[in-house]
């Protein structure tokens, strides 16, 4: 089976994903309503984020190979994702999107294909923790 020369994967390319990817990251690391509960070294995060949405957009199977099936839900519910991190994600996501200049209409899809996913990992409506920098996270 050959993949189509119009995935998501093939528009943005290997070099701009991992390009957008760090960014995202960068973001991450400043945002107060998400730096607790990613940890102090995203490497390893980036690194899983850039298999997984390699995949998600179309590209080489990278995440499965390397993790199993992403099942993200059960993946991301020992950590607490509310609305606002949620909106937190995407706005961060929104940002690294233009700075590294995906064009439309490719931004718009790209954007809310991860708005439904993020969307979908909110597991608590309680607006803040008392749980810290969670260091385990890099799914």
């Amino acid at each position: 089976m050959t993949q189509s020369n119009n995935t998501v994967y093939s528009l943005i390319g290997e070099d701009k994903l991992d390009i957008l990817v760090d960014r995202f990251y960068e973001l991450v690391s400043e945002h107060p309503d998400l730096i607790e509960v990613f940890p102090d070294d995203l490497t390893e995060t980036a690194r899983k984020q850039k298999q997984f949405l390699t995949q998600f957009f179309g590209g080489p199977a990278l995440y499965t190979e390397e993790h199993g099936h992403p099942m993200l839900r059960a993946r991301h519910m020992p950590f607490k994702i509310t609305p606002e991190r949620s909106e937190a994600w995407l706005s961060c996501m929104a940002q690294a999107l233009v700075e590294v200049n995906i064009e439309e209409p490719l931004r718009t899809a790209v954007f809310e294909r991860l708005s439904y996913t993020a969307r979908h990992m909110i597991n608590s409506e309680t607006t803040h923790s008392s749980e810290g920098r969670r260091k385990g996270y890099d799914s």
